[in-house]
């Protein structure tokens, strides 16, 4: 069954599930070229980001002349420093990890999850969707493929929901911008989600929830399994480079700009008052703020960053984070060719309950 295109679905994050160029004697001079310039380019890339700083101020002090203090000179500096920070960060790690990719075929990824122990399986599920290339617009076609190859309910959600939450896009910016302990604790937290949903549906055992037709779709093999080369996979990185930075870039844009209004124009600590620690219902809005919205992880870490800066509690933003990219109303939309609308209410039930539970505990332990 072929998948719907990104246009078709409403996706913005932009992932094929199978794009590897395929060996062949006209590329191989090429393939090799590119293999070379790798290290050469690696360190281009090191000496630009460490001067991203000093560039960005010049521009807006030297070049544009604003004044620095000023709610204008802010915004402008936070929006020239963050826009290439992101986009150099988000090329960099779609290029490593599109290179993993290659070895995680749709096909294979259901061979890895068939015929494992259902706990261990939501373990495993979880664990693949790190860095496996789907996401909700790949949602549909995966989820057929899994459930007609026997793989248990709940292992299969532990997979849908890690794929689009534990994005490795996600976990590098966070890395970035906020350094390794927001990043580990959202992988963390992400995978606790994943795992404990998946494990929840299994034992609700729902499996009347899903459309009588999905039973009776036949997936083949794609063939997708052929051998590739170093050279090969490096293609595919650069594919990947050029498909999903090429089509996320305006949304990265259009995050970043909402961050850096943010960061100029809202006093400091004013967000602690409708984010903080001691509003009790700030978790939950913010959870329901974030469903309505669309966005991919790249577009929309450069606000969660600028909502920190003006004192909203972590715990909350994190919340804010994994609804927009989990929960949202698009994602609902897909799922229903599949799913009943009671599966689905008990799947969002489940999964918010965890991002609920997160944004409490992170606000309770974080100081």
């Amino acid at each position: 069954m072929d998948s719907k295109t990104d246009k078709e679905t409403g996706c913005a994050c932009s992932c094929k599930t199978s794009d590897a160029p395929v060996s062949g004697g006209g590329h191989k001079r090429a393939s090799f070229t590119r293999l070379a310039l790798i290290a050469p380019a690696l360190f281009l890339w090191w000496l630009l980001y460490r001067e991203l700083e000093t560039i960005s101020k010049w521009i807006t002090y030297g070049a544009l002349h604003l004044k620095e203090g000023t709610r204008l000179g802010s915004s402008v500096e936070f929006f020239l420093y963050d826009t290439p920070k992101v986009l150099m960060l988000l090329t960099l790690v779609v290029f490593g990890v599109g290179i993993i990719r290659s070895f995680f075929t749709p096909e294979r990824t259901r061979r890895i999850l068939e015929g494992r122990h259902e706990s261990f399986g939501n373990v495993l599920a979880a664990l693949l969707g790190i860095v496996t290339p789907f996401c909700s617009c790949s949602a549909v076609p995966l989820f057929i493929g899994f459930v007609t190859t026997g793989i248990p309910l709940g292992v299969t959600f532990s997979f849908l929901i890690s794929a689009p939450m534990v994005n490795e896009v996600a976990l590098v910016l966070l890395y970035g911008l906020f350094g390794w302990k927001v990043a580990a604790l959202y992988l963390g937290t992400g995978l606790f989600i994943a795992m404990f949903a998946g494990w929840t549906i299994g034992r609700l055992r729902m499996e009347k929830g899903i459309e009588d037709w999905v039973f009776e779709t036949q997936i083949g093999e794609s063939g997708e399994d052929a051998q590739l080369t170093w050279p090969d996979r490096v293609s595919y990185g650069l594919n990947a480079v050029r498909e999903i930075v090429g089509k996320v870039w305006p949304f990265v844009l259009a995050g970043i700009a909402v961050g850096a209004g943010i960061h100029g124009y809202v006093p400091e600590n004013f967000m602690a008052s409708i984010m903080g620690k001691d509003a009790w219902w700030s978790v939950p809005a913010a959870v329901l703020f974030g469903i309505p919205m669309y966005s991919n992880a790249a577009g929309i870490i450069p606000v969660v960053q600028a909502l920190l800066e003006k004192g909203a509690a972590l715990g909350t933003v994190l919340a804010f984070m994994m609804a927009v990219i989990t929960l949202s109303l698009p994602e609902f939309v897909i799922l229903r060719k599949v799913l009943k609308p009671r599966l689905i209410a008990v799947f969002a039930a489940v999964v918010g309950l965890g991002i609920l539970a997160v944004g409490y505990l992170f606000n309770a332990i974080i100081v």
